[in-house]
Formats: structure tokens, sequence, C-alpha cells
């Protein structure tokens, strides 16, 4: 009896990780498809809204289980040099890890580039949700890399603390 109940208990775990596994890396994952302009933005230094820039070959998935799940790739004609004039370079980029089968987003790639000073990173759009940022980094070669990011707002707010002063009141949710 006792190596039955062992024999189950071994079975049922592994089951259970095998379901983790699968639901943290490909279930909630949707692909986002292309609606035309505004499939890539950056914030503009003159108006401070969000813009559509030139773009090709995006892809981008999304899930609505977490605001942080959006990853996006594609490639674009425009300078960094004419990105820089136009649009608000962003700083404190740190990209996230996306899942291994999307194939053309590379987190560590990007990083390394941003670092090295083969990318530079832009504001996409501040509060694509409340507390969280859309970061776009584009290469020297044109090929672009989006993802979500927690900002200094959300930081704070999603700890359980009143928002800091500047900025938006949270939604009533939170």
């Amino acid at each position: 009896m006792g190596k039955l109940l062992a024999g189950f208990i071994v079975v049922s775990a592994l089951a259970a990780g095998i379901a983790i596994y699968y639901l943290q890396v490909y279930a909630f994952y949707e692909p986002v498809k292309a609606v035309g302009q505004d499939d890539v933005v950056l914030t503009s230094l003159v108006s401070g809204a969000p813009e559509g820039i030139i773009y090709d070959e995006f892809e981008a998935i999304d899930a609505e289980s977490s605001p942080l799940r959006y990853r996006a790739c594609f490639t674009t004609p425009m300078s960094q040099s004419m990105l820089t004039e136009t649009y608000q370079v962003f700083d404190k980029a740190v990209p996230l890890i996306g899942p291994g089968w999307f194939d053309c987003y590379d987190a560590n790639e990007v990083g390394e580039a941003l670092s090295d000073g083969r990318a530079i990173a832009f504001m996409g759009q501040e509060n694509v949700t409340y507390g969280v940022d859309r970061i776009v980094a584009v290469l020297d070669d044109g090929r672009g890399f989006v993802w979500n990011q927690i900002n200094h707002c959300g930081e704070v707010v999603f700890e359980g603390k009143p928002a800091p002063e500047g900025c938006p009141t949270p939604p009533e949710n939170y």
C-alpha cells in the first residue's frame, strides 16, 4: 500500500509540475495582430504624446494574465539619430525575459546592445496600463524590440503604498 501511495504522489507531483510549466510558458500568450499605424509608438519630444513610427515585420504576443507579458519585435528604416532627435530616450530600460519559443525577442541580446551602445531605448507610452510603461529599443541595424516595464508609480502602488507625488491617481481596484 505504501508503494502505491508513494507512486501516486510522485505521478501527481510530476503532472502538477508539467501543468504549471505549460501554464507559465505557453497557455496564456496570444499573438497580437498588427493594426497598421499604431503598433509601434514612441513618445514625441515636442508633443509628449505617443506617435506611430514607420515599421515592418511586426510580431507580438500578449497575455491578459499580466500587463508585463507584452513582447514585440519589428524592423524600422528610421535611423537612431533621427529617432533620438524626435522621441524621448528612456535611460532606465531593463528588457524583461520573454518565453523561449518567441524567437524574435531576446532580452539578453537587447540588454547587451543597450549596455554597449548598439541600441537606444525610448519611451513608447507611459502608463499603457496604470504603473506600467511600454518601452521600445531600437538597435543600430534597425531591429526593434518592445516590452512593458513597471514604472516608479507602479513600484510604490503595487506594494500597497499611496501613489507618490506626481503620479496619477491609481484606479479603484489597486
